[in-house]
């Protein structure tokens, strides 16, 4: 008979059981954490500070800087602080309230991308009707029910896995809370926990990724009939290059951490995988925007410029 018990916490046996690996990995994590909250950080103040940069765009991108910041910030630092420690435990609340800002995090950067897709797709398609079209208060609603509906689908998770008994065994196999290695030590029937994963999570995830690829393809197709000039077509496809690789960089980490480990290799596999979706990815985001968009550069460079002679 299985040895059900009401967990008080858990023990994150994190990404490898080499001591000697583990420093090394903090030190990594550390850099990659710092040019996160710089590079997002500068982004952010650039975008409020700068009145040129008060448009629909930025201000998603501003959001999208903003989540990255969050984003890294529900892992990171209690991965880094574990690497350092003995004792790699995590109190089940505290393990229940970071699956649930993950997944919140995640849904919103999710429908804020498709977002960002649709305003370029307006921008491009119909820009005489831009502004009108992507108002103010149009730009503040689309946020707030991407933050909105995220807050109660991440709820939805949290709620069920909280609810759920565990057996025996508190070393959850991974680097973080998250519900697949949390419905591996669980017991009874968690069949509502894994439709929730692989039809409503995978379901929103999909239609998220098609939504916000159609908006590119039929940008490149409406710049291509359109017989738009060079410059016209450089520029616009530009903008688009960037966020399509910030597009790419997530659902293409998402959709690895959710295929199924079937072994132990994949089991590895997929928290390389995880840590680059939680690390790299909004690391390079800043950076992706940064490079390839010259009002970005320019207001980070006037920005610098103003801290240096102040």
């Amino acid at each position: 008979m299985e040895n059900i018990t009401r967990a008080n916490e858990f023990l994150l046996l994190g990404l490898t059981c080499i001591q000697e690996l583990q420093p090394v990995i903090f030190m990594v994590l550390l850099i990659l954490y710092l040019i996160n909250l710089f590079g997002n950080g500068a982004i952010l103040v650039i975008v409020v500070s700068e009145a040129r940069l008060h448009s629909p765009m930025y201000f998603f991108l501003g959001n999208l800087s903003c989540l990255d910041i969050c984003y890294s910030s529900v892992t990171l630092p209690k991965l880094m602080l574990n690497l350092l420690s003995t004792r790699k435990a995590i109190s089940f609340p505290g393990c229940i309230t970071q699956l649930h800002f993950f997944h919140f995090l995640g849904c919103t950067e999710a429908m804020l991308l498709t977002i960002m897709g649709f305003d370029r797709f307006v921008a491009i398609c119909y820009p005489l009707r831009y502004m009108v079209i992507m108002s103010p208060q149009v730009c503040i609603l689309l946020a707030g029910v991407a933050w909105l509906t995220s807050f109660f689908y991440a709820l939805m998770h949290s709620v069920m896995t909280a609810r759920l008994n565990f057996c025996g065994s508190e070393k959850l196999n991974y680097f973080f809370c998250d519900v697949k290695p949390l419905l591996v030590l669980a017991c009874g029937d968690k069949r509502l926990n894994q439709w929730l994963i692989f039809v409503v999570t995978c379901s929103l995830a999909t239609a998220a990724c098609f939504l916000t690829l159609l908006s590119y393809f039929y940008i490149i197709g409406f710049l291509v009939f359109k017989h738009q000039t060079c410059s016209a077509l450089r520029k616009a496809l530009s903008t688009c290059a960037s966020h399509f690789m910030v597009v790419c960089l997530f659902y293409g980490t998402v959709g690895l951490v959710y295929i199924p480990a079937t072994s132990t290799t994949s089991a590895i596999q997929e928290k390389f995988v995880a840590v680059i979706h939680t690390t790299v990815t909004p690391v390079l985001n800043p950076l992706i925007y940064t490079l390839r968009n010259e009002e970005v550069t320019l207001a980070l460079r006037k920005l610098f410029r103003r801290k240096l002679f102040a």
